[in-house]
Parts: structure tokens; sequence; C-alpha cells
């Protein structure tokens, strides 16, 4: 997995993709402005940084180009914003932004966005870089054949107490009240989805179509341990 930097001047915004991200298996450093922006990449030398355009002290655009000049612009960086103009989102792109997220961002492309990105080889740039007014747009990526080509890693495989074949459905007995029927059954959908997410709880929302704040609702509800239980490899 890797080391993300999320800078965003909206504690929202910096809470929701740091919830999503981590429960991905990354990990994620935040910043609400350039200075922390700074700090953080020196610090934790993020594998890719989500950086907001519109921020109070520097934006977002300025804090990219400060890197490229400085030549520290060895990590993909993805813009975001919910106000940039076209000509905001292709001068990002000729500094060295390799590529641009629309805000409200939806998990969807959020996730995509960022496995593209981190799919990506870096090549430092120098510090006297500069890219003539009106040319292409050059991302600091080097180019890397079927780029479209999301690489994914592979699901784990589901836990033996949760299968997919059913077996455990014919432990729940007909004689009982309907509602505690319906708990049993319930607690075994859920765990079979758990494990075959591997306790992401951003997959087991989009599989069981609930909103996460219900999702850990019904779960605490049915007294099922929602925690992730991360593999030696996260940890």
């Amino acid at each position: 997995m890797a080391r993300i930097l999320v800078v965003d001047d909206e504690i929202g915004i910096r809470e929701l993709l740091s919830e999503i991200l981590y429960d991905e298996g990354h990990t994620v450093e935040l910043a609400e402005n350039a200075a922390q922006a700074r700090a953080a990449r020196l610090r934790a030398r993020p594998d890719l940084v989500l950086l907001d355009i519109w921020m109070p002290d520097t934006d977002g655009v300025s804090l990219l180009k400060e890197w490229s000049t400085q030549g520290l612009l060895d990590m993909p960086v993805i813009m975001m914003s919910g106000h940039a103009t076209v000509d905001t989102a292709v001068e990002a792109t000729r500094i060295g932004a390799v590529d641009f997220l629309e805000k409200p961002i939806t998990l969807q492309k959020l996730l995509k966005t960022i496995a593209a990105g981190l799919a990506r080889p870096m090549v430092t740039s120098p510090a006297s870089s500069s890219f003539p007014v009106g040319s292409a747009s050059k991302p600091v990526a080097a180019p890397q054949p079927g780029m479209q080509a999301l690489t994914t890693t592979p699901m784990p495989e589901p836990e033996p107490a949760a299968q997919a074949d059913g077996s455990r459905l014919g432990s729940i007995s007909l004689d009982q009240p309907l509602r505690e029927a319906r708990d049993e059954f319930e607690r075994i959908y859920f765990e079979y989805h758990l494990g075959r997410e591997n306790h992401s709880m951003t997959r087991v929302s989009e599989k069981t179509g609930l909103e996460r704040t219900h999702l850990y609702r019904k779960l605490k509800q049915l007294g099922i341990d929602s925690s992730r239980r991360r593999n030696a490899s996260n940890q």
C-alpha cells in the first residue's frame, strides 16, 4: 500500500478522504495548507499527493510549480478542485500534475485515479525545468504502454465461516420468531461480505447498498466486530 498526502483546507474533505484511503490500506498524511504540505512532503516522503487548488495562503498550482522548479516533484500529484476552470486544470498538468479530480469526488473515480497515478513511474523534474507556454500537456510521469489498464490487487479469499456456497444458511432454525431468524440471516450476510472484502467498510458499503453510517449501526446492532483485520504486510 502507498503513503498518500492529502492537502486540503476543508476539514470535512480531509477527514472523508483519510477515512476512505485508510480503509483501502494506505498510510495517510494530512495538511491543511501549503506550509504543512511542504513539511509533510519532507517528513513522510509520500508516494502520491492529492492537492487542492484553492487554499488560503498558497494555492495548489503555485505549490505544484514550486516543487517542480525545485526538483521536488518526484511523486505523482493529483489536483482537486470544485471551482477550477479548464485552463487551470491544463496549467496544472503542464507543470507536472498527473491528473485532475473535480469535486464532489466520486468514490470510484477517486480510487481509479489513485491506482493509475501510483502505477506511473516518476521522473524527478530538474530544478531549472520549465515548459513553453501553449505547449501540450507534459506530465512529469514517464509514459508507460497500456497506461489505461488499471492494476488491481487480488482480493482475499472469503473466510471459511462465510463461504459463498451458502452452507451456513442451513443452520438457521425456521421454528424461531421471524425477527430472530432475520437477525441471524443478516449476521451471516454481513459476516460473509466483511470476510470477502477483507473488512473494507468502503467496499462492504458498496456491495450491500448501505450508507456507511447505517452500515456501522447495523453491524453494532447485530454484535459484529467491524474492525479491519490487517495482514502482516499492511502493519
